[in-house]
């Protein structure tokens, strides 16, 4: 018998997250983005001489690949509701891929940026610039994952 099963914790008053997961996942996301681009400007505004001005693309990049991803309902991707157009549910499919290969080509681009240039043995950097442009673009495709698969799709009617 396990000590905890008689342990009983009281509800949260003030908070019911029943009916709430779109909600909650939403917020979730949006804190997730928030905060990677937050890593990125304070890099920026601590070592501004240290962060390279083309080093940003990877965070436009991944912010791209949230737009991208979350443009496509899951409904369009199993092709219940999206049929018409030039390519149908194929289109929608490719457009969820390109989304996701955009993510990934951003964090492995920050990894490249972050490894060849600030951890390497002969750099004399500081090594935080690297970490956040890194830990911006986790975020923000984390918040994309979130976004998309955290909520559920209501059907109206």
């Amino acid at each position: 018998m396990n000590c905890f099963e008689n342990v009983t914790l009281p509800g949260c008053v003030w908070f019911d997250g029943g009916d709430k997961r779109n909600t909650l996942a939403s917020m979730f996301a949006g804190i997730l983005f928030f905060a990677g681009w937050w890593f990125i400007i304070d890099a920026a505004s601590v070592y501004p001489g240290d962060l390279p001005n083309a080093a940003h693309v990877c965070g436009v990049m991944a912010t791209l690949s949230l737009v991208m991803v979350n443009s496509v309902s899951n409904a369009q991707v199993r092709g219940e509701t999206y049929t018409g157009g030039c390519m149908g549910p194929r289109g929608a499919r490719l457009w969820l891929f390109l989304g996701f290969v955009v993510g990934f080509a951003s964090l492995i681009a920050a990894c490249w940026i972050l490894f060849a240039n600030y951890v390497n043995a002969g750099s004399s950097k500081h090594t935080w610039p690297g970490v956040s442009l890194f830990m911006q673009n986790a975020f923000i495709f984390a918040g994309s994952l979130v976004f998309k698969f955290g909520r559920t799709e209501d059907v109206w009617g």
